[in-house]
């Protein structure tokens, strides 16, 4: 219904993709600009920083397309506006993803994976068939590990009634400092978004071994190969928090 709505305007759904793409585009022109003053920033050339913007924008672009509209939960756990969600005959998450449905985010998504498509034609390794399957394997695998935070987040609100921010501080904060190499970090920043929130599996291990590089933490290469693993083992815990949300649900009596 959202989607119809949306394309019935195409011409302002189009400016507003566009936009979309063009604003979160900055990130990368702030790397661009800074390239324009040093050759290398940690170690990392612009098309290997260029990889690592571009998968992690395409990946958290698939999460908030999907699953952006969870960061509602608050607002309706409030107002008890959740009611109405209860009572229809489908799941309560799918409902909250799509209400308010926002087409115009793949602009991100797109302007991510054109960014990715640069790095990959500049960068000069060698392609052996287990890279390039990487390569789409880490943005979706990426993706769910987002849209696996943001559901998180979302059950964190029926405790706290009001955290999209703190939301937002692992998904837009964390996809920030992913787009940027691990070796500018503490080693105990990398422990943290390694073994207790994964984000280290959206794109920094794969990446790591597309490029040829070792990890600074010392895992093998192999581990490149499990964020779909590691999404599905942080989705489990996730989907549980939600559900136990829900069950304590009370609404506002209004």
């Amino acid at each position: 219904m959202w989607i119809r709505a949306t394309m019935t305007y195409r011409t302002s759904f189009l400016l507003s993709a566009f936009g979309n793409a063009a604003i979160t585009l900055l990130d990368f022109v702030a790397i661009y600009i800074m390239f324009r003053h040093v050759d290398v920033l940690g170690g990392f050339s612009l098309p290997e920083i260029a990889l690592l913007y571009g998968s992690c924008s395409a990946s958290l672009g698939l999460a908030d397309l999907l699953l952006g509209n969870t960061d509602r939960v608050g607002r309706r756990i409030r107002d008890g506006s959740l009611d109405t969600m209860l009572v229809r005959p489908l799941p309560v998450l799918a409902q909250v993803a799509a209400d308010r449905f926002a087409l115009r985010r793949i602009g991100r998504v797109v302007q991510g994976i054109g960014v990715l498509v640069w790095a990959v034609s500049a960068l000069h390794v060698e392609w052996t068939p287990g890279r390039v399957l990487l390569v789409p394997v880490m943005i979706l695998a990426g993706a769910a590990i987002f849209g696996a935070v943001l559901v998180a987040g979302a059950a964190f609100q029926f405790l706290a009634g009001d955290a999209a921010e703190v939301q937002s501080a692992f998904t837009y904060g964390g996809c920030t400092m992913l787009q940027y190499p691990p070796t500018l970090f503490a080693k105990d920043l990398l422990r943290g978004v390694t073994f207790v929130v994964p984000l280290a599996f959206v794109n920094w291990l794969p990446a790591l071994h597309i490029l040829g590089r070792p990890d600074p933490l010392g895992l093998p290469g192999w581990a490149a190969y499990l964020s779909p693993l590691v999404a599905f083992l942080v989705f489990v815990p996730a989907s549980m928090a939600w559900r136990a949300g829900l069950r304590s649900y009370r609404s506002t009596g209004s």
